[in-house]
């Protein structure tokens, strides 16, 4: 931006409390008389001011931004002009941040077109309008006494404390922190012209704590309830299988005491033997698979203890009973 020549005149004009200089404009006179940016600043600081803010003029003029500024802060520490503000905007706008900038011009506008000339608070408003473009309004607000909220990084407030400002359209990360507490962070994608509220709260660890289990009460107790009722099955198999070997013995022994030439098994007592095998076949299966799930269903009810959770976990389990004319047994799949 061409850097903006000021005359000794324009210096004066909202400076000066002169009757001298508020004959030759109404700016820093109003009808009222009252000037509110003047009240209990001496005639000596604003005198100091004013020489300091001809020092930051020069500098403006000679393209030297960061000394025009340092020159009008320093004046504003001696008076708290929206005109100094005005040409600290105007050097910033050089070398500044677009939030900073938008502060100075803020405070430029505070007092309206009183303070300025006609021009300084049109273009002031120009300004203003395309900061406000660039930029995204954010409050942030946090009620937990002691803690410290920074905004990317910059402390902010201790807590209980509101912050209400501008920053520029990008990613901000927002963090509130306090010994004893977990600390909240947020990072934000901010669009420009984007207005943005948020209330930060802190939590203890305790508060975070959930005691859950992580699955249904009743799953491990239905494992064990399947495990327990393939044994029972299974014994009333093996019993059943007993009863046929002993069918097929007091066959054979009738077989034996009444045969002069030997004892030939008959078909019935051939066939009891073999369903009686079957039967104790079935059985030992049904001992693993009932054995396998009634330990998985111990395993069950050690793993869905209730336990402390910071996150919503859920977590699933399904047994898969597995029987082959090899063998038997049961597959078990938690998930997660």
């Amino acid at each position: 931006m061409r850097p903006i020549r000021l005359s000794v005149l324009t210096v004066l004009l909202g400076l000066l409390p002169t009757a001298a200089m508020a004959q030759q404009t109404n700016l820093d006179n109003n009808a009222s008389g009252d000037r509110p940016w003047a009240r209990l600043v001496s005639p000596e600081r604003q005198r100091k001011a004013l020489d300091l803010f001809r020092e930051g003029n020069q500098a403006l003029k000679d393209s030297s931004f960061k000394a025009a500024a340092e020159k009008y802060k320093l004046a504003l520490a001696q008076w708290d002009h929206p005109a100094i503000h005005y040409n600290l905007a105007l050097a910033d706008l050089q070398i500044a941040p677009p939030e900073e900038t938008y502060e100075q011009i803020v405070a430029a506008l505070k007092f309206g077109k009183a303070p300025l000339d006609s021009d300084k608070y049109e273009q002031a408003t120009r300004y203003k309008t395309l900061l406000e473009g660039q930029l995204s309004s954010i409050v942030i607000t946090c009620s937990t006494e002691g803690a410290t909220v920074k905004l990317d990084g910059k402390t902010l407030f201790i807590s209980p404390g509101r912050y209400k400002g501008m920053v520029r359209a990008g990613e901000h990360t927002i963090l509130a922190s306090k010994d004893g507490y977990v600390t909240t962070e947020q990072s934000q994608v901010m669009k420009g012209g984007q207005a943005s509220t948020y209330n930060l709260k802190l939590f203890t660890t305790e508060d975070l704590t959930e005691y859950r289990r992580r699955l249904h009460v009743a799953i491990p107790w239905v494992v064990v309830g399947v495990g327990a009722a393939i044994v029972g099955g299974s014994v009333a198999l093996h019993l059943a299988a007993r009863d046929g070997y002993t069918r097929y013995d007091q066959g054979i022994s009738a077989c034996v005491n009444t045969a002069t030439g030997g004892c030939t098994p008959t078909l019935q007592l051939s066939e009891a033997r073999t369903g009686a095998d079957s039967l104790q076949r079935y059985a030992i299966t049904g001992y693993v698979m009932g054995g396998v799930a009634l330990a998985a269903g111990a395993w069950l009810i050690w793993f869905n203890r209730l336990q402390a959770f910071r996150s919503n976990t859920g977590a699933t389990a399904t047994l898969i009973p597995l029987l082959s004319p090899s063998g038997a047994g049961a597959s078990m799949v938690v998930t997660f």
